[in-house]
Order: structure tokens, then C-alpha cells, then sequence
């Protein structure tokens, strides 16, 4: 992992991880004030958020609008798209006080974008089922800022963000040590904070701080490091985008049902264990990530749970008590091994860092004390399914050690792709721009 990191930080394309810069280089530290306003776009639903914060990391107050997007306006126009939002901003802001500031706006825009600059970025490609052609290449932000002056709206787009450094952000405003933000839910990505002479590939870049958020896309990691059994080769063939998000696919949400359904199918085809039912196991995706979490924690004597779900959704019926062992058995293997994975993913940014306790951070200077580290952590997958969360803790310290696991903490941030970036707004808008703290 460290080794890619190097190498995609040195040239675009000289590794599997992208490493994007973002132009973030300041982060909230609590020192933020005001009303700041955050859309949040990134699938079929989109959000507007209001963001009341005062001094001392404290939100005061938070008002959320939540709507889904009409399917016409995935397949539609730029303009017909972003005149939407904008006006589901301008609805939001009517019973708004301070008609005549203006004001900054936090955009999460979850697809991949290549940013210019902190408040600008075009489109590299759409995911999530929207195919609006016309945006390509475009930058959305530029887009947004139009529609909304269209709208008569005296707003503009001060941070153009995805959801994981807007997680970044909101775990760096409870706590200053926080360097990097992670998330496992149904995908996985994680950015943390670079030291601009770092950055080979940029060189010459200055920032205020001398430091820059990166988008490191680590669901595409792949080396030859990471051993790859026949179930990942065989769910990489039945998936679209055929090889690519190498590492996504052995760890998030979306893919560890299905791991553990072509383990049992396997299992299925060459011995007689679920007697004539076995037909239904060959249907892909039918064991969703939710179910493999419900049969690992069925902790009943008779694991009645396990038999409701082999009877009801895999159409399994009268399996025997050693045959649902042995399903608990497979999903635990899954799920240990997927978190394993995020815990190595998470050590080798501590690494790259020089925060994993192995003495010399990558600038060479000897590190002679322990330092606190937080690492932000949000996603369905780390949040709600305890097995997982307990197993990638388990390996964190196995990796790192007791004595230098007991300076990292892994802090659940719930919400940065909406207040993580209104608070990026606020730290990006013109009254802050001047003062360059430090990230």
C-alpha cells in the first residue's frame, strides 16, 4: 500500500491508486462561526443542508432537506440537473433571515471529479446510473454556480468536496489530531493529509499550510501482495467494471454476500450438504452483505436465524445443524478477512505518515515519542455490523502493536459528506482565505 501511495504521488497513472489532489489545504479547527449551507449529491437522492456552527466545535443547530432526484433528470441535461438542485436551494433558503449576504457553499459531489482547485472540478466520468453526457468534462461546480445565479441566488460554490474528505473534515473539527478519514459501506475510499513536498507530481505546488488533503480512491488498490482465491476471480468476471476496484471487491458491502454465495455454491456443486436446494445458490447477489451480517451474529443454540434465512431467501429449507455451522463458518471467513484488509489499508496510511510506531516518518526525521492519532471512520458496513468492526480493531493492533495501537483511535463521524463539507465552506469561504491555518 505505502509503496503505491509513493508511486501515485509521484505520477498520474504510475499506480493503481489515483491519489487526487484535492486543494484542500486548511481543515475546520473549531474555530468556525456562522451559517453555511452544504448540497449533497451522490445518487439517486440529494440533500441541502444548513450548518449553524459556533466557536469551540460546537454545531448549534442543523437542518436537513432530503429529495430524490427524478429519473428524466439522470439522462437528461446539464442545465435541466443543476437548475433542479438550484432551485431546491432556493425553496430551502426562502424562511431564511439574511436575505442579502452572501453565502458559501459546501458541494459533495460524489463522482469522480479531477479537481483544479479547491472550489472547481470537471467530470471525469458518471456513476450510480446517471449518463448525462453533456456534463463530461465540465466542471460541476461552475455548472452549480450558474444555475444558482440563474435562480437569482446570491450563492456560490466555496468547496467542491467528496464524501470522504467531508468525513475528514468533520473528524477534524471534534479533534485536531484526526489525519485521515475512511469509508466502509457498501464502497470503500480513504484521503488523508500529505505534506505538498510530497507530492512529486505536482512540484512547485504551494499552500498556506504546507500540507493538502488527498483522495487516494484506495478501492482501486490492487498488488501482487494481495492474494486473489478463485471466489474474487469469479465475482470480478460477473461484475461490470471487470478489473478494477480490486480491493473495493474483497472488502465493502456491496460485495461480501456475494463472496460468501459463490463459496457455498461451490460447496453446493461438489458435495451433497444442502441435499436438492442447492439450485437456488447459483443466482448471483442473492445473499445480500445485511444477511451474511445476520447469519455471523445468530448467536440462538439452535442459530433459528440462520435457518430463516437459508429457508426464506435462499430457498434452502431443512438444513440440517451441521450444514448451518458451516454457513456461520463461511461468512465469518468473509467478513474476518474483509476487515483484516481494512485494517492493513488503514496501517499503511499511519506508514506513509510515519505513525505506525516503526520510528521514521517519510521525511526521514526520527519520531521520538508516540503521537495521537485519530482516523475518521463513517460507512454502514464499519458502523453497523459489530463482527467486522471487532475483527478490524482485532488486526489493527496485531499489526501495529499494543503500545502504538493504544495512540489510535478509529472515531465514527456520522454525516461528512453534509456538514463535513458546509464546515469545508466555512473554512474555504473569502472571510477565512487570508489566514491560512494550519491543516
Amino acid at each position: 500500500m505505502v509503496v503505491e501511495m509513493h508511486a501515485g504521488l509521484a505520477s498520474d497513472g504510475g499506480s493503481k491508486l489515483k491519489m487526487l489532489l484535492t486543494f484542500v489545504d486548511a481543515l475546520p479547527d473549531g474555530n468556525e462561526e456562522g451559517i453555511y449551507y452544504s448540497i449533497d449529491l451522490g445518487g439517486t437522492n440529494f440533500r441541502v443542508l444548513r450548518v449553524e456552527v459556533g466557536a469551540g466545535s460546537v454545531i448549534v443547530n442543523q437542518k436537513v432537506e432530503q429529495q430524490p432526484i427524478p429519473e428524466e433528470l439522470t439522462k437528461g441535461t446539464t442545465k435541466d440537473l443543476f437548475n433542479f438542485v438550484a432551485m431546491a436551494l432556493k425553496n430551502f433558503l426562502e424562511d431564511e433571515d439574511d436575505q442579502d449576504g452572501k453565502r458559501a457553499l459546501g458541494f459533495t459531489f460524489s463522482f469522480p471529479v479531477r479537481q483544479i482547485s479547491v472550489s472547481s472540478g470537471s467530470l471525469i466520468r458518471w456513476t450510480k446510473g446517471f449518463s448525462i453526457g453533456d456534463t463530461v468534462g465540465r466542471d460541476v461546480a461552475q455548472c452549480l454556480n450558474e444555475a444558482l445565479a440563474n435562480c437569482g441566488l446570491n450563492v456560490r460554490v466555496t468547496a467542491l468536496v467528496n464524501d470522504t474528505v467531508g468525513t475528514l473534515a468533520l473528524g477534524h473539527y471534534y479533534d485536531e489530531d484526526t489525519v485521515a478519514a475512511v469509508i466502509i459501506g457498501s464502497g470503500t475510499n480513504a484521503c488523508y493529509i500529505e505534506r505538498t513536498d510530497a507530492i512529486i507530481k505536482c512540484q512547485g505546488l504551494l499552500t498556506n499550510s504546507g500540507g493538502m488533503v488527498v483522495n487516494m480512491e484506495w478501492g482501486n488498490f490492487w498488488s501482487s501482495h494481495l492474494p486473489r482465491t478463485p471466489y474474487d476471480i469469479l465475482l470480478d468476471d460477473e461484475t461490470h467494471n471487470r478489473n478494477d476496484q480490486g480491493f473495493e471487491k474483497m472488502i465493502s458491502g456491496m460485495y461480501l454476500g456475494e463472496i460468501a454465495r459463490l463459496v457455498l455454491h461451490r460447496m453446493a456443486q461438489e458435495s451433497d450438504v444442502f441435499g436438492d436446494a442447492a439450485d437456488s445458490l447459483s443466482s448471483p447477489f442473492i445473499l445480500s452483505t445485511p444477511f451474511l451480517a445476520a447469519i455471523r451474529e445468530d448467536d440462538s443454540p439452535d442459530l433459528s436465524e440462520v435457518t430463516r434465512i437459508l429457508q426464506e431467501h435462499l430457498k434452502i429449507p431443512d438444513a440440517p445443524l451441521k450444514t448451518r455451522r458451516l454457513v456461520v463458518k463461511v461468512c465469518d471467513i468473509v467478513t474476518r478477512r474483509a476487515a483484516r484488509l481494512a485494517a492493513a489499508g488503514i496501517v499503511g496510511i499511519l506508514k506513509k505518515l510515519g505513525r505506525d510506531g516503526s520510528g521514521a516518518a517519510s521525511s526521514g526525521r526520527a519520531r521520538g515519542q508516540l503521537r495521537r492519532t485519530v482516523v475518521a471512520i463513517e460507512g454502514g458496513l464499519y458502523q453497523g455490523y459489530p463482527v467486522f468492526r471487532e475483527y478490524l480493531d482485532e488486526a489493527l493492533v496485531e499489526i501495529l502493536g499494543e503500545e502504538v495501537a493504544r495512540n489510535v483511535t478509529l472515531r465514527v463521524t456520522e454525516d461528512g459528506s453534509g456538514v463535513g463539507a458546509a464546515l469545508l465552506a466555512a473554512v474555504h469561504s473569502s472571510n477565512r482565505q487570508q489566514q491560512g491555518g494550519p491543516i
